[in-house]
């Protein structure tokens, strides 16, 4: 297991990165259905019911198991009317997964660049 040399608030660590969680998330169609329409916008669960064609209580399941593996992260959106809403954004650019020669599996997600010029930091978990 390798841990980055430097993290950022809110990023996970390797000991917040469940490689099997990240593996059931990623397999499931309806979660990758999910993570492809918050790559570029933060979406509600409504919201992402209505763009990914999937019932609102499977786009709550599928959220929270990608929040559990930490692949989309919650946010407030705030509205002026007072009636706030949880939206879900997708938190990283890349999963990487790499067995070793002894089996067990690692996992590295890499942060969306904060700007062109900056490295990512990975995040890596291993089995």
């Amino acid at each position: 297991m390798k841990r980055s040399p430097t993290t950022q608030p809110g990023w996970p660590t390797d000991d917040d990165v469940d490689a099997q969680a990240v593996l059931s998330a990623l397999d499931d169609d309806g979660c990758r259905a999910i993570l492809d329409a918050t790559t570029g916008e933060s979406l509600t669960a409504t919201e992402l019911a209505e763009q990914c064609d999937i019932p609102t209580s499977t786009a709550y399941r599928k959220v929270e198991k990608l929040t559990e593996a930490n692949l989309v992260e919650e946010r407030i959106r705030i509205n002026t009317s007072g009636k706030h809403a949880t939206e879900y954004h997708r938190c990283f650019d890349d999963v990487v997964v790499s067995v070793g020669d002894a089996g067990d599996v690692e996992i590295e997600l890499t942060q969306p660049d904060a700007s062109s010029d900056s490295e990512s930091m990975p995040a890596v978990a291993g089995d």
